[in-house]
């Protein structure tokens, strides 16, 4: 396919964006990226070592910056200021890269999006230059005012973080899609390949996830399932789907038929 996802001005052949977290060890994080075909990496800055720590493994030695966009995430910040904070440390270690994931959450244990928190501290980041793409919830009108302030690209939830639950409110993706004039991504929820072709159906820009292949009984393969999933997802949107009907309508019309 041609069809190239855009994000702060840079294009890309996947529309497949994967996490490192939660793998075994190193060698199945390599592989399982490495077979998923993406080329957009997100790391957690406060829980994966990118240079903080020169004594400790390198997530960047198995994910170099000049194979993969690395895209620093702000997982487990509660609050504007710790956000803001690492966000200034990942560019710092990146040499002044700009795009990142920004999440500001809300509490432990469903962690959805504190919408608040994320508006603040993504006005804050944009003014400093940051190009950021926004973990957020389900709505439309929070979506736009994200797109409106600046915001690279929107991703909102389709279940919350880890559950393998799915899209579970289809039609307030599609209303962000449909008004958006920025690249929106579902982030969050996707448990399964159907998960992904379901949200690539909608008109959804890209995909990202990450326990839904680390915590895969096989990681590899299923970062191979997913890879297809999200390409004849997008397909199949481009390619526009038939009308859902409540009768049958037969493949092999009868009129003009030979013999009656």
């Amino acid at each position: 396919m041609t069809d190239k996802l855009t994000i702060a001005g840079k294009q890309y052949n996947s529309r497949l964006l994967v996490g490192t977290g939660k793998y075994k060890d190193m060698d199945e994080t390599q592989q399982a990226i490495e077979t998923s075909g993406a080329e957009i990496i997100t790391i957690a800055v406060r829980r994966t070592n990118m240079g903080q720590d020169a004594n400790a493994a390198n997530i960047l030695d198995i994910l170099p910056p000049d194979k993969y966009t690395i895209l620093p995430n702000t997982a487990g910040c509660y609050d504007v200021k710790t956000a803001v904070r690492t966000l200034k440390l990942a560019r710092e270690l990146l040499d002044g890269h700009n795009l990142c994931k920004l999440e500001v959450l809300g509490d432990e244990k469903t962690l959805f999006p504190d919408v608040m928190q994320t508006l603040k501290a993504a006005e804050e980041l944009v003014k400093d230059g940051f190009d950021i793409m926004v973990y957020t919830n389900d709505d439309p009108i929070m979506a736009r005012e994200f797109e409106q302030m600046g915001c690279v690209a929107v991703m909102p939830l389709a279940a919350p973080i880890g559950s393998g639950l799915g899209i579970r409110n289809k039609l307030n993706i599609m209303t962000i899609v449909e008004n958006a004039n920025v690249p929106v991504l579902v982030d969050a929820g996707v448990g399964t390949a159907s998960d992904a072709a379901q949200a690539m159906e909608l008109g959804c820009d890209g995909v990202l996830m990450n326990t839904a292949i680390a915590a895969a009984q096989k990681p590899v393969m299923m970062a191979s399932a997913m890879k297809k999933a999200i390409q004849a997802g997008r397909e199949a949107y481009l390619a526009g789907r038939m009308p859902a009907k409540r009768f049958a309508s037969a493949s092999s019309p009868v009129d003009g038929l030979f013999f009656s």
